[in-house]
């Protein structure tokens, strides 16, 4: 079993930052797992933010590139998701996600094995 549980979100002004927190945890998890952050607005399907490989390969969705940046730390098996200016449409329930395949960053959401319970975001204007 793998356990994620995530923090960090709450309500935030457009151009502020906010900075996620995924910790990782359980018997059969590790750290060479596929990481990912996703992301669901109200009446929308659940869409990549950012994944990101043990090994550091990365991809990022082209709404957020610039001003988003993923990092993880596979000692304490934590990944972070850092926003920086942060605009209204980045309005979310923010969930974190591991793949066990681990090869590549995935990019959808099928792709993942575990989830977590997810992180709310709100971005007023």
């Amino acid at each position: 079993q793998v356990q994620l549980v995530e923090s960090g979100g709450g309500l935030v002004q457009a151009g502020g930052s906010l900075r996620l927190s995924c910790a990782a945890s359980g018997p059969t998890f590790s750290s060479s797992y596929a990481m990912g952050w996703f992301r669901q607005a109200p009446g929308k399907q659940r869409e990549l933010v950012a994944a990101v490989t043990s090994g550091g390969s990365g991809i990022y969705a082209d709404s957020v590139k610039g001003r988003f940046t993923m990092s993880r730390d596979n000692i304490k098996n934590t990944m972070f998701l850092q926003m920086s200016s942060l605009k209204p449409e980045d309005t979310a329930v923010y969930y974190c996600a591991a793949d066990k395949r681990a090869a590549l960053p995935g990019a959808t959401v099928r792709e993942y094995q575990y989830w977590g319970q997810g992180t709310q975001v709100t971005v007023s204007s």
